[in-house]
């Protein structure tokens, strides 16, 4: 995983989230998921390219069940965009990065 790409937990989920000064997209992912592996490349480059205007995470579903259930994640990828702590958008399912960055160029 890159290292722009936060690794994140139930215990770190809201330190990150909520004292983050730009968006950060939370990926809702799980090992064994098919879909997650191919967005991951995708999530990899947005965190490249747009470096200081949004911040991403990962959030593995198995092992963090507190903070999958307080956010209803019900399929995987879900993609959730957090401002000022507050989810905004909410993508499930692999997106192609043109759809996904047109469906969170707003944040941008």
């Amino acid at each position: 995983m890159s290292e722009k790409i936060e690794t994140l937990t139930d215990a770190t989920f809201d330190e990150h989230v909520k004292s983050s000064d730009v968006p950060v997209l939370v990926d809702f992912w799980a090992e064994w998921c098919g879909p997650c592996k191919m967005i991951s490349p995708v999530l990899e480059e947005i965190a490249e390219e747009h470096a200081g205007k949004i911040r991403i995470g990962k959030l593995n579903i198995d092992d963090n069940l507190d903070v999958t259930r307080r956010f209803d994640v019900m399929s995987i990828p879900t993609l959730i965009l957090f401002k000022d702590g507050e989810p905004q958008v909410r993508l499930i399912g692999a997106k192609p990065k043109g759809q996904l960055l047109e469906e969170i160029s707003a944040y941008l």
